[in-house]
Order: C-alpha cells, then sequence, then structure tokens
C-alpha cells in the first residue's frame, strides 16, 4: 500500500469522474501534455487513453518515482525531480497542457514561478489546468473590492485568462483533505501589460498588501518617497486600501517603480 507523505503535501485524486472531467477538458490526441505531481497514476491513466503525442511526468517523491517507472516504462518520459527546480522550457519544443493536483503547500509557489517566468517570445504551456485548496482557488480568480482579493489574484490576471471548472470535495480523495479543493483552467493571454522585470510587480504587491487593512498612503509613500506627482499622474487616491485597487492599477504603479531605477 502506498502511503501520501505528509511533508510533500500528498492527496492522491481517486474519484473517476472527477478525472474523466479533468482529462475531458481539452482533446489531447496527438497533442504533448505534462502531469505534476501524478502520485499514484490515476489521472496519469486517464490522460493515455486520450492518446497524446507524448506525455511527461514530473514526480518528487522516489518510491512513487520507481512505481510509476516501472508501471508505465515507455508510454510515457518520467522525470523524478522537484517541480520547483525543473526548467520545463527544456521538454520540447511543442506547447504544453499541463496537468496537475498540486501539493496545498507549494501550489501557489509552483503557479507564481510559472507566470512569473514566463517567456513572452515563446510560452512553453498552452493551458494549465490545476487542482488548488479551494481558498487558494478563491484568491487566484478574485477580483478587486473583494475580501479574497490580494498579491496572487494580481501576479495570477496579470498574464493569465482563468476560469473555474468545479470544486472538488474530500472524498474525491486519499487520503481525504480536511478541506475542499477547486479546479481552476489558465490559458496565457495575447495582450498584457508590459514590464520590464516581473520581480518589481513580486515587490510592488509584497509591500501594498503586507497591510491590507490600512489606506495606501504609506506603502505608496515607501516606493515612491512621497512624490505626490506619480499619485495624481495615476489619479490615485490614497485613503483607498489595497482590496480597492484594481489590476491594471497595480500594473501602472509597477511601471512607474520600474521608471525610477531607468
Amino acid at each position: 500500500m502506498i502511503r501520501a507523505k505528509k511533508s510533500l503535501g500528498q492527496n492522491f485524486l481517486i474519484d473517476k469522474n472527477i478525472i474523466n472531467k479533468i482529462t475531458d477538458i481539452l482533446d489531447l490526441k496527438g497533442k504533448s501534455v505534462l502531469e505534476v505531481g501524478p502520485g499514484t497514476g490515476n489521472l496519469t491513466s486517464s490522460i493515455l487513453k486520450k492518446l497524446p503525442k507524448k506525455l511527461y511526468v514530473v514526480e518528487k517523491d522516489n518510491k512513487l518515482f520507481s512505481i510509476l517507472s516501472e508501471y508505465y516504462k515507455n508510454k510515457i518520459e518520467i522525470f523524478n525531480e522537484d517541480i520547483l527546480n525543473f526548467d520545463e522550457n527544456l521538454l520540447c519544443n511543442d506547447q504544453l497542457i499541463v496537468f496537475g493536483n498540486l501539493p496545498y503547500n507549494i501550489s501557489t509557489e509552483i503557479l507564481c514561478k510559472w507566470i512569473l517566468n514566463i517567456n513572452d517570445e515563446k510560452v512553453w504551456f498552452s493551458n494549465l489546468v490545476l487542482m488548488f485548496q479551494k481558498e487558494v482557488a478563491n484568491r487566484i480568480i478574485s477580483n478587486f473590492n473583494s475580501p479574497n482579493y490580494g498579491r496572487l489574484s494580481v501576479i495570477s490576471n496579470w498574464k493569465m485568462n482563468i476560469k473555474k471548472i468545479c470544486d472538488i470535495k474530500p472524498e474525491c480523495f486519499s487520503p481525504k483533505p480536511k478541506v475542499d479543493s477547486s479546479l481552476l483552467f489558465f490559458s496565457p493571454k495575447k495582450n498584457f501589460f508590459k514590464l520590464k522585470d516581473p520581480k518589481n510587480l513580486e515587490k510592488i504587491t509584497r509591500i501594498f498588501f503586507s497591510h491590507r487593512r490600512k489606506i495606501i498612503k504609506k506603502p505608496f509613500n515607501i516606493i515612491f518617497n512621497g512624490n505626490i506627482d506619480v499619485a495624481d499622474k495615476l489619479k490615485l487616491d490614497l485613503k483607498l486600501r489595497p482590496q480597492n485597487l484594481n489590476f491594471d492599477t497595480y500594473y501602472k504603479i509597477t511601471k512607474e517603480y520600474e521608471k525610477l531605477g531607468s
């Protein structure tokens, strides 16, 4: 019997209806596919039934890697690596369709890595179909003026179109997590706000949302040294709170910040 490792945030998806729903989202025939965290291979088998051109799999757990390698043999190309240190750009020249029942403890880190490191000239994936803790998913898809809106919302929606597919109950996993999960579908935006360095957007949102219940005057002054001209240019009301600023406002603030260093 394979036991899930708490340290790796493992919860194996076992519900066949949900598994089929996930692999029915897109036509996989003749496509190159990447699966992250295959666990016991339930989703892997369903993907293979859709006749992809190639299925790449990344599994960090040594034991699961050995089991999957033996079971699937040459049907998949499997890597025993940490996805956070993995370079997806080196897999193939095709755009990949990515599936992932992401470990809850590093799901946001994985997503931010993928979004912030996108090569604007050639995006390595065509779509992401990813599972998150429901609370995290709500933060990802949240819009401004709502309680769940924050850094993750701003960063995720910068280069991605995102929609929620469904919520998934704990009973669909083994072991059962204590919370509901949500399945999200991502596709890259053709047009997005251009910034010099994604790290600047990380920095701006971190400063603003570190005191999310306070007005933005203080974080604004930290970033722009009290230069009110930038606030006037962007027509910013410094009495607003971080959750009251929409996506584009954060991208514009980041752009102005980048001008300071140029």
